[in-house]
């Protein structure tokens, strides 16, 4: 298992990370591939405080109780769950991220997070009040580090000027090559990890039946899912060529999985331990898919 540290934090974050949206399966299940993850070199684990209504996070509270050192928890805020569980409204006031935090940390059973990010965000959101809910709390001790989860070029350039994030979580594959126009390469150079999500395209990428992908022609996407498997190792996994095409670049710290069983564990496992992709691997997937770009937000 690779690590690499995460933007200018001092965290060393696992190359590929559990996602924990993913877990679907009984709480004992869940517990189980939870630490059989962390047992198997991967540290990093994801989660929010909208998945399940809070449950996602008492079961990696649960799972780490005792090896809290050990691990990296990483939460979301920001989305606010109606009192009739109707729904959710987007709220990033630095009121409620101070209230919410406290539930966050009940759920975890810790005293603190690693990394605190805001779960989405708009332009016209009231960023400086947001950024200074995010610096009280790394002062008071409750946060390491914070960052955002966001798509939105616009979003992430306010951010990068205005705050001292150290990540920013966004969609990015080969066939969601959005990022690469111009959010990468700033990030890059101003030194704030990329957590990858989306890596595998909804599994179109691997055998899932090719189907019309945010602006791309079932046809395209076929042709992607054949240039990942043309430039697969043999005896290797296409999960590892997409894996390896998101974390070829160097702005991104770490993809972050969906795993819900034992079988992806070990895919997930797999794709952390293979090979790099050669830069002539690169261009090859690059030039059998046409790179997309940013229409809203920009």
């Amino acid at each position: 298992m690779n690590y690499k540290k995460l933007g200018s934090s001092n965290l060393t974050v696992s190359e590929v990370s559990f996602g924990c949206m993913s877990l679907k399966g009984g709480e004992a299940e869940n517990l189980r591939l939870l630490h059989r993850a962390l047992n198997q070199g991967i540290n990093f684990f994801d989660t929010a405080d909208l998945y399940d209504h809070g449950q996602n996070e008492e079961q990696v509270g649960k799972a780490f109780l005792g090896r809290r050192d050990q691990v990296i928890i990483a939460t979301k805020v920001g989305n606010q769950w109606r009192p009739d569980g109707s729904g959710w409204d987007w709220n990033p006031t630095k009121a409620y991220i101070l209230q919410a935090v406290e539930q966050s940390l009940r759920r975890l059973q810790t005293d603190y997070l690693d990394l605190y990010q805001l779960h989405g965000g708009t332009i016209e959101d009231p960023i400086d009040e947001t950024i200074e809910a995010f610096e009280l709390l790394k002062q008071q001790g409750k946060i390491r580090y914070y960052g955002i989860s966001s798509i939105r070029p616009n979003v992430i350039r306010e951010w990068v000027r205005r705050s001292s994030l150290v990540s920013v979580m966004m969609q990015y594959s080969l066939l969601d090559r959005r990022p690469e126009e111009q959010a990468l390469e700033l990030l890059h150079q101003h030194n704030i990890g990329v957590l990858a999500r989306g890596s595998l395209a909804q599994g179109l990428l691997l055998h899932k039946q090719a189907a019309p992908y945010l602006g791309h022609t079932a046809h395209e996407v076929e042709e992607a899912a054949a240039a990942v498997r043309q430039e697969t190792q043999p005896g290797g996994n296409p999960l590892d060529t997409a894996v390896r095409y998101v974390l070829h670049h160097k702005a991104v710290t770490t993809a972050v999985l969906g795993i819900r069983t034992e079988a992806h564990l070990q895919q997930a496992l797999a794709a952390a331990n293979a090979p790099a992709l050669t830069p002539q691997q690169v261009e090859a997937l690059r030039e059998k898919v046409p790179a997309t770009l940013y229409e809203q937000h920009r």
